[in-house]
């Protein structure tokens, strides 16, 4: 299995408008790989414009804010590359696309490292943290897994949330939530 990190990719369209969204990078030796689903604004705009930035936060809200419809959060612009990072990371990463690997459903734009910064010490996820992280996930893979899965899943989660979850994981859960109850009364 290559190694996958859960991160929050910002990327440019052709006129300077900054998309954020939630996004595993996948290892690939000295490259990442950018994998977006077509269609995607993600994808539209890494082929208009070949750069991106993950952006590595503490703040789970944005994973879940990003999947449930907030997407406005503060960014700032990149050292190297044309885009932005978010505002609040604790690190960044700027990539340049080398080449794409074409695929009608996801193609993998393939990645080398521009920049690498730190902005502060990371202490790591705390359990509820990486719940939400999981459950963002899963969110937005409602419409592909059985229902049976995504219930047992919410089920195991929910226990780190209940131990260990402060405000903004509350909060960032919340949102989620309201997601999930509507899938769950929408019908099949």
């Amino acid at each position: 299995m290559p190694k996958i990190v859960e991160t929050i990719i910002t990327t440019q369209s052709a006129d300077g408008v900054v998309h954020i969204a939630p996004l595993g990078l996948i290892a690939d030796g000295p490259h990442w790989i950018i994998a977006p689903f077509a269609p995607s604004r993600t994808l539209e705009n890494l082929r208009a414009v070949p750069f991106a930035c993950a952006s590595h936060t503490q703040d789970v809200r944005v994973f879940a804010g990003c999947i449930t419809g907030r997407k406005v959060w503060p960014v700032v612009p990149a050292l190297k590359v044309p885009g932005a990072r978010l505002a609040q990371c604790v690190s960044h990463w700027e990539m340049a696309v080398e080449r794409v690997i074409e695929d009608e459903l996801r193609p993998r734009f393939v990645c080398r490292m521009v920049e690498a910064v730190s902005h502060e010490a990371w202490d790591g996820y705390n359990r509820a943290q990486a719940a939400v992280i999981e459950c963002a996930v899963l969110v937005s893979r409602l419409h592909m897994l059985p229902a049976e899965k995504i219930e047992a899943e919410l089920a195991y989660l929910d226990i780190a949330i209940s131990k260990t979850a402060g405000p903004h994981e509350l909060e960032a859960w919340g949102w989620l939530m309201q997601r999930i109850d509507s899938w769950r009364k929408s019908p099949s």
